[in-house]
């Protein structure tokens, strides 16, 4: 099958497009023919090398951690998939791989496509909608009436967590350009804050929970708009004491991420404010709440461009601007 594949760890390195095996089909595992793929920065921090120490992935493999398709061959032991059922997932940790023609997916991992997307739509969706459920729903328990900081409102994250937040019934503010301001007042935020022209810390205060995935220095200036007994949720990092023990890590490189979380966890703990590493993981439960929640209109994705599968770096390239609104997708079928 054809893919692209990551021969080497090297910052902007390019992927090889050339032929690897099919994928082993297990007896809990699913064969999806691969329609498209969702881009993340996650892929991005991968190729570059920035969590080789933390995640099991040895070169070469394939990379991509989002994709929509149709069920091509199903495991003895898989029951709630056939063969043709259309669906969609973000692979788990140790078996990613959707920058290919073919992948084999636990069961547990997959759930049914949204009949109301088409394949590129919903290959947006996995790996922000589970991140932002995770965040809102299951680490924070936004409550109605809560007040809520969403960095970056325009990425793939901010435009599902706005969506996410205003549904449980939040007060959302978040923070955007000039240029997609209108946007994400679009999709439901109450405070835009252009970071342009304004500084968030200067002009919110009092919040229940922010949801940070920018630079350390935004992560630091979150604490001051949290209250105390708030939560300071960031997806990209520091990591903290207790991801290095989900993830099993040994004992140095808990100590490590002990060390690098340190200071953000003692200024929060300062403040009556909790801290915490968010790193997604797989859930095809979860993702099915999530494609209610598409069917019955309460989110849209929000998808910037669509790459042909062929032009899989250059779709990488785009999305390490970092200027895209929403979603970067490529077409595989």
């Amino acid at each position: 099958m054809k893919a692209f594949i990551l021969d080497k760890y090297k910052k902007n390195g390019a992927l090889r497009f050339g032929d690897m095996p099919e994928p082993a089909l297990g007896d809990d595992d699913v064969l999806v023919e691969i329609h498209a793929a969702g881009l993340n920065p996650l892929d991005s921090k991968i190729r570059d090398g920035a969590f080789k120490p933390l995640l099991p992935y040895r070169p070469p493999f394939i990379l991509g951690h989002d994709m929509a398709g149709i069920v091509a061959r199903v495991g003895s032991k898989v029951h709630r998939f056939k063969v043709g059922d259309e669906v969609y997932a973000r692979p788990r940790d140790g078996r990613v791989g959707t920058f290919a023609e073919l992948i084999a997916i636990n069961e547990a991992d997959l759930a049914l496509k949204p009949k109301s997307l088409t394949m590129e739509q919903a290959a947006s969706i996995p790996l922000v909608g589970l991140t932002a459920w995770q965040a809102l729903v299951e680490r924070a328990d936004l409550q109605k009436g809560q007040k809520v900081l969403i960095h970056a409102g325009s990425g793939g994250v901010g435009t599902f967590a706005i969506q996410l937040a205003k549904h449980l019934g939040a007060t959302v503010a978040t923070t955007t350009s000039t240029a997609n301001v209108e946007l994400v007042k679009s999709l439901g935020a109450d405070v835009v804050i252009d970071y342009k022209k304004q500084n968030f810390e200067n002009l919110l205060s009092g919040y229940d929970v922010v949801l940070n995935s920018l630079d350390g220095d935004t992560l630091q200036k979150s604490l001051s708009v949290l209250k105390p007994g708030g939560k300071l949720i960031s997806i990209s990092g520091p990591p903290d004491p207790d991801f290095a023990r989900e993830q099993g890590l040994n004992w140095l490189l808990q100590q490590v991420l002990r060390l690098l979380s340190f200071s953000i966890r003692r200024k929060a703990k300062g403040g009556g404010i909790s801290y915490s590493f968010l790193y997604m993981r797989a859930s095809g439960e979860q993702l099915s709440q999530v494609t209610s929640l598409i069917e019955a209109g309460i989110i849209r994705p929000i998808m910037d461009r669509v790459f042909p599968f062929e032009a899989t770096n250059e779709a990488l390239a785009y999305l390490d601007t970092g200027r895209s609104k929403g979603k970067v997708v490529v077409k595989i079928r």
